[in-house]
């Protein structure tokens, strides 16, 4: 084996770690994608029961207001 075939089998070995390492960063790219997106999820279910509890008395006053409260204290996943 000459020095040019060292090279060669050099090169083709970066090649192949730089492919596996840019495979991983997109891997870990969606993944973090899809936590963020989870993580405004969470926060927004946490705003809206917010101001659910807080306007609860406003629901309650409109014709139909309960079970419409109800929806969407079970839609935010909010205890009462």
């Amino acid at each position: 084996m000459d020095l040019f075939d060292i090279y060669v089998l050099n090169l083709i070995v970066t090649v192949a770690m730089f492919t596996v390492l840019v495979f991983r960063a997109w891997v870990e790219h969606k993944n973090y994608k899809l936590m963020w997106r989870e993580l405004e999820w969470r926060r927004t279910c946490e705003t809206a029961g917010k101001i659910l509890k807080a306007e609860k008395t406003l629901f309650t006053k409109v014709e139909g207001g309960e079970e419409l409260y109800e929806l969407l204290t079970n839609l935010f996943s909010n205890n009462k």
